[in-house]
């Protein structure tokens, strides 16, 4: 088996809330792509978000999913289609002061492709001593390569301190 070699592409980390960050100008260079972001949505309340990722500006019904969550006390699954933004999983909601945070992971598969895209999305929260994690997969219905990653919160900005790295990933 191939060993898989990860390149930094790049890393932001917000010094202020945002209402997204982009990654732009995504370079045809490896195989996949990986996503990683730290932190947290502001909202009025605690609360598991989304987070929400659009690929190349596009906007259209074009993003599907299935899922599966858990919180140690329930289970549940759903699955979407037709969707203007790939949900690709929970992200924490929570008041400014609180310590609540999430990490999310997105591996983007085959993106510079011909074909629709797969992406795998794992997500857990931390909620000081309880939680949530969400798994899912998506598709994007498009066979053009991704060139740019907009990654927003759904139900409020992104909070300053969180960090989002994309890796490309060589003969993974």
């Amino acid at each position: 088996m191939a060993t898989a070699t990860y390149d930094k592409i790049a890393t932001t980390t917000l010094g202020s809330a945002a209402s997204s960050i982009t990654f732009s100008s995504i370079a045809a260079s490896w195989t996949d792509l990986r996503l990683v972001v730290t932190g947290r949505q502001i909202y009025s309340s605690i609360n598991y978000g989304s987070m929400k990722l659009i690929f190349n500006s596009d906007s259209g019904s074009n993003y599907s999913y299935t899922r599966i969550y858990g919180n140690g006390s329930s289970a549940s699954s759903s699955s979407a289609t037709s969707q203007t933004y790939l949900y690709g999983g929970y992200f924490a909601d929570a008041p400014t002061g609180n310590a609540m945070t999430s990490l999310f992971v997105a591996d983007i598969f085959s993106y510079a492709g011909s074909t629709y895209k797969t992406i795998l999305c794992n997500s857990s929260v931390d909620e000081n001593g309880s939680g949530a994690t969400d798994s899912r997969v998506g598709l994007w219905r498009s066979t053009s390569a991704i060139t740019s990653i907009n990654i927003s919160g759904g139900d409020g900005n992104i909070d300053a301190g969180t960090t989002a790295t994309l890796y490309g990933i060589l003969k993974a």
